[in-house]
């Protein structure tokens, strides 16, 4: 009954209940972005080949948010759901939208890892490799694959743990991992001169570590409810929900993914000509590399959010839905403003982390303030998406994940490298652009829609269907 309690987001301070779950959840974000960021950085400053293998690295990054984005199809589409059952106190539907979630995800991993193991090296070369940047992708890509499903069951079924409540054991999931990654990354790069190798293999043992403990919690004694062999399995009504709310988390991830792919062979065929390609795409992997960092307050905050948000709006509590929209506008804007000054007045702090080459530094000087310069607009476009995921409106979120990395960033990276001689630069130009449109579209659908429909009366009792 107390574990009960303390997962009722119908009742206490709105901020108090975000927060407790923000919190650690924020950590435990940033954490998963160090199993690859402190690669990155490791494999940057790697003696005489530093830079070709952190651009090396850059050319990986589409293959892991593929990963990522199908371990979000997965948690970002079941725990939402998960939270909204327990809301109406049908714990029988989310034990087994859990259940359903979990069989998913392993079948998911085993495809990837068959897929890309067997077109790992024309996959490289299409995202914008080159000759003496290929072979150290694909060193480190071989060890990544053999860990793929470790990563997808840390990644996509924490959400279940932070969706009852323990948000400090979510986030001890991803602390587990990334203290170990911490300590094996020197160790197997520099002390057994494994290199981009020893970089991959430490984050395989690290997320091993953390799929484990994941697994432990969600089968033992402390979990609201547990992940049991009686819920797996795929029942065909629970899977298409999944999959429409989780379309959210999964194009958000692939179209990273494909914006990252486009970036780099757009960077690399315009900068041939001055044969500064690799030199582009070195500095579009530092710039997308402070982005995942400075980005995971944001995401934390909002998929914080997202239980508390599903919860009350299952419990029909809608006051409630109002008050922590309003809680997440403020606190989501006010650390992104202060981001934002930051990284448009040091951008060189930033790029010093992964790499100190000369050259590099000089143009991710100018890069890193084109790409960052309308940034704080991704406050606006999170709060948004996250606010429709926690609602169950499966439509609007994948529509603005859309509608900002597609239709936007896709035409303007072919587009504006062919006007005013922007060649290279168009394609950094493209992120500012889409941050300010995408941004502002999404937050005035949230407003005109779900704020203006949760101005009706709080009803307790009601059962409110879910809105698809």
């Amino acid at each position: 009954m107390a574990e009960q309690r303390k997962s009722d987001f119908s009742r206490g301070s709105i901020a108090k209940n975000i927060l407790s779950l923000a919190v650690p959840l924020t950590v435990a974000q940033l954490t998963v972005v160090l199993y690859n960021v402190v690669d990155r950085a490791f494999i940057g400053h790697i003696d005489t080949i530093g830079r070709d293998a952190f651009t090396g690295i850059g050319l990986v990054m589409p293959v892991t948010y593929i990963v990522t984005a199908f371990a979000n199809l997965c948690g970002t589409g079941g725990a939402p759901l998960f939270s909204i059952a327990r809301g109406r106190e049908d714990d029988r539907q989310a034990s087994r939208i859990m259940g359903v979630a979990f069989t998913l995800l392993l079948l998911l991993g085993a495809g990837l890892t068959v897929i890309f193991y067997l077109f790992q090296t024309p996959v490289l070369y299409l995202v914008g490799g080159s000759d003496d940047t290929v072979v150290h992708a694909r060193n480190y890509l071989q060890i990544y694959l053999i860990g793929v499903i470790p990563v997808m069951i840390s990644l996509g079924m924490n959400p279940f743990i932070n969706a009852q409540g323990f948000g400090k054991v979510g986030m001890m999931t991803t602390l587990l991992g990334a203290v170990i990654n911490l300590i094996l990354d020197p160790a197997l790069i520099f002390g057994l001169r494994m290199g981009v190798q020893g970089a991959a293999l430490a984050t395989v043992i690290a997320q091993t570590c953390s799929a484990v403990w994941v697994l432990t919690f969600l089968t033992g004694k402390r979990a609201v409810l547990r992940l049991e062999k009686a819920g797996l399995g795929l029942e065909p009504s629970i899977l298409r929900r999944i999959c429409g709310l989780g379309l959210t988390g999964f194009t958000f991830s692939v179209t990273n993914s494909l914006v990252q792919a486009l970036g780099n062979s757009q960077l690399q065929a315009y900068g041939a000509a001055t044969g500064s390609g690799d030199l582009y795409v070195a500095a579009m992997t530092a710039c997308v590399s402070v982005r995942e960092i400075v980005f995971q307050p944001i995401r934390g905050l909002t998929q914080g959010g997202q239980p508390v948000l599903g919860y009350n709006y299952g419990a029909g509590k809608y006051s409630r839905v109002r008050e922590s929209i309003r809680f997440l506008t403020l606190s989501c804007l006010a650390y992104n403003i202060l981001i934002w000054v930051l990284l448009l007045a040091f951008p060189h702090v930033f790029i010093l982390l992964f790499n100190d080459d000369p050259a590099l530094l000089e143009v991710g000087v100018t890069t890193m303030r084109i790409y960052y310069a309308a940034y704080v607009m991704m406050s606006f476009q999170m709060i948004g998406q996250n606010t429709f995921v926690a609602l169950g409106r499966a439509k609007n979120a994948v529509f603005f994940s859309l509608f900002r990395k597609v239709a936007l960033v896709v035409p303007l990276m072919l587009i504006l490298p062919r006007l005013w001689g922007l060649g290279a630069y168009g394609v950094f130009i493209s992120e500012p652009v889409s941050d300010l449109i995408g941004g502002a579209a999404c937050y005035t659908t949230l407003m005109c829609t779900v704020w203006r429909d949760m101005k009706r009366p709080d009803e307790p009792s009601a059962e409110c269907p879910d809105r698809q």
